[in-house]
């Protein structure tokens, strides 16, 4: 009888902090869910110049085009958004989306970036328009 009290008071003493680390996980878990998507927002907005999950639209990688970041390094990734933040590499905008990042965003956002799949990008042949097109 006394053990059955004993594992009584054990069950209802212990209970609350079982259910509590419980919620703790899954606080830690949507906390983390929460900055996957906030991350991929940030990297959505990428998109507008850098193309679909960093897949750029430009045929070459050169200094004169918007560069593909899909499969770009991520060491690459982090030392250019820094230097674009601390005004050492000049842009004409991504020093003010860089300046906005904090350091853990721009490490996520190279780490995303790094995992993407690099396509090549469709390049369509110019067409000649008919004398008659418009009819």
């Amino acid at each position: 009888m006394k053990k059955m009290i004993a594992s009584a008071v054990i069950i209802g003493l212990f209970s609350p902090m079982i259910v509590c680390a419980a919620d703790v996980a899954a606080a830690a878990y949507d906390v983390h869910i929460s900055y996957d998507v906030h991350i991929r927002s940030l990297a959505a907005s990428c998109a507008a110049c850098h193309g679909t999950q960093g897949n750029a639209v430009s045929i070459n990688n050169n200094n004169d085009s918007t560069p593909a970041l899909a499969g770009v390094s991520k060491t690459d990734i982090i030392s250019k958004l820094q230097a674009f933040k601390s005004g050492e590499r000049s842009a004409t905008v991504m020093h003010r989306h860089a300046k906005g990042l904090t350091a853990d965003e721009i490490t996520a956002l190279a780490e995303y970036f790094s995992k993407q799949v690099p396509h090549s990008p469709i390049s369509l042949k110019p067409q000649k328009l008919r004398a008659d097109h418009a009819n």
